[in-house]
């Protein structure tokens, strides 16, 4: 059996009206609504902090979404420019470094667009980025 052994089911849910669970007695009441077709009624109550649920704010979140997008590409970049210039150091194939530069070259492109609203195509875009960078990885 799983489950909290003290837990209880509200009335109007389990149907028993009359039948109260063993060690009920001690818990607060709810301060759950509910109606006479049994259905909980969502009056707008206030959260913990006392601020209303409101939902967030389309601009900031397409906000976030540049900022994340661009910091992601951003730091993509870097990090295939530096692979690209350690792979650059060593003796190995032409092609290595530039798999990493050609996938920092992809994640830059991504960033820009980021920057301007098309999350999704950056998103796209880093994970090509990312993956043209592995395939140098397994040139190696």
């Amino acid at each position: 059996m799983s489950g909290r052994a003290d837990s209880e089911t509200h009335p109007a849910i389990s149907g028993a009206d009359d039948v109260e669970a063993a060690g009920t007695e001690d818990h607060a009441e709810s301060d759950v609504d509910v109606g006479e077709d049994g259905a909980v009624k969502d009056d707008g109550a206030e959260d913990e902090d006392g601020a209303e649920d409101e939902a967030e704010d389309p601009a900031e979140v397409a906000r976030r979404a540049r900022w994340t997008a661009a910091g992601a590409g951003a730091l993509l970049t870097l990090a295939g420019l530096a692979a690209a210039l350690l792979r650059l150091s060593r003796s190995a194939s032409a092609l290595v470094p530039a798999a990493y530069a050609a996938g920092a070259a992809v994640c830059a492109v991504a960033t820009f667009i980021g920057s301007r609203g098309r999350t999704r195509r950056a998103l796209w875009l880093l994970i090509a980025g990312v993956m043209v960078m592995a395939l140098g990885d397994q040139l190696d």
